[in-house]
């Protein structure tokens, strides 16, 4: 069977580094240019023990992925920072806000509105063609976008620390000891991944729009801009129970074309950089689950490691 909510944890790579978020916090840990492990860490509960809307199908999926792209964002910010050798500073509320509406608007211009835009002057006045030149317009932009910035020196090793948190997942919401050889068993694809997730949006876009059919510009852009978080809302259901199915038939069907699109997106770590992905994970974990962890047996980093000064946040 697939881990509970209860046990699972999530992340994603930044600059040299590995996020990893767990129930009750989240940590960012990352290679210095030194050699050293540096970590920082925050306690934060679930999101579904501080909103009832959280709890709501479908209405979560839209919650969560707001909180996972502002968490993202501080630990990239973080990481990129330490690589530079700059003293940190707390990105501000609005500085948060800001980078993430030019994502979101670079986002719907590219993989959204220009899909549509191209599909219409493709088309003519045929809605089938509309809808299938749509598609597979969205699609291959996607997947030709992750393709594209894959051969970038930088983003291999990007890469390379997202196989290495999905190795450290694997291995420790299985029970095993988190020793670089075990985690190093695991495959570098995971059926929870954000991946996954940004292409069941594609999928499922495909299908809601080819529906939905063409009409004037202002049409084709409002639609685009309101049915996409129901879409993202369906689409984090799908996942999310694929990744709680994962051993499930019906949860292997669901996770395959992410985990096929995943070998673009990780790669095979080396050790120091699943030693990255553990100190994270020790950071985010809450005391009893470090202690439980490390009574599974030998475990990549020292638990000091975790506990460097900068793991705890300054008031």
């Amino acid at each position: 069977m697939g881990a509970s909510p209860e046990q699972t944890v999530g992340g994603q790579a930044v600059i040299e580094g590995v996020m990893m978020r767990a129930p009750s916090g989240w940590a960012v840990a990352v290679r210095l240019p030194s050699g050293a492990i540096e970590t920082r860490c925050e306690e934060l509960p679930r999101l579904s023990s501080r909103s009832r809307l959280a709890r709501m199908p479908f209405v979560r999926g839209v919650m969560v992925l707001g909180e996972s792209v502002t968490l993202g964002m501080r630990a990239l910010t973080w990481s990129a920072q330490k690589q530079a050798g700059e003293e940190e500073e707390e990105l501000s509320k609005w500085q948060l806000v800001g980078s993430m509406s030019l994502a979101v608007v670079f986002f719907a211009a590219v993989f959204i509105l220009g899909p549509a835009a191209a599909a219409d002057w493709l088309a003519g006045e045929s809605r089938v063609l509309f809808g299938v030149y749509e598609g597979v317009i969205r699609l291959a932009v996607f997947v030709g976008y992750i393709w594209l910035i894959g051969r970038m020196d930088d983003i291999k090793r990007v890469f390379q620390y997202h196989g290495a948190e999905h190795k450290t997942i694997h291995a420790y919401e299985a029970g095993d000891p988190l020793s670089v050889a075990n985690i190093q068993r695991y495959r570098p694809e995971h059926p929870r991944c954000g991946t996954n997730f940004l292409l069941i949006v594609l999928l499922l876009a495909i299908t809601v729009f080819t529906i939905i059919g063409k009409g004037p510009i202002w049409w084709l852009i409002t639609s685009r801009l309101v049915f996409i978080p129901v879409i993202a809302g369906v689409a984090y259901e799908i996942l999310r129970y694929a990744g709680l199915s994962a051993d499930s038939r019906f949860g292997k069907a669901l996770a395959v074309p992410g985990l096929w699109l995943q070998r673009l997106t990780t790669g095979q770590p080396d050790d120091s950089q699943v030693e990255v992905a553990v100190a994270s994970l020790v950071a985010a974990l809450d005391d009893a689950s470090v202690d439980a962890l490390y009574e599974r047996g030998e475990v990549a980093v020292a638990r000091s490691v975790a506990d460097t000064p900068a793991a705890a946040e300054e008031e």
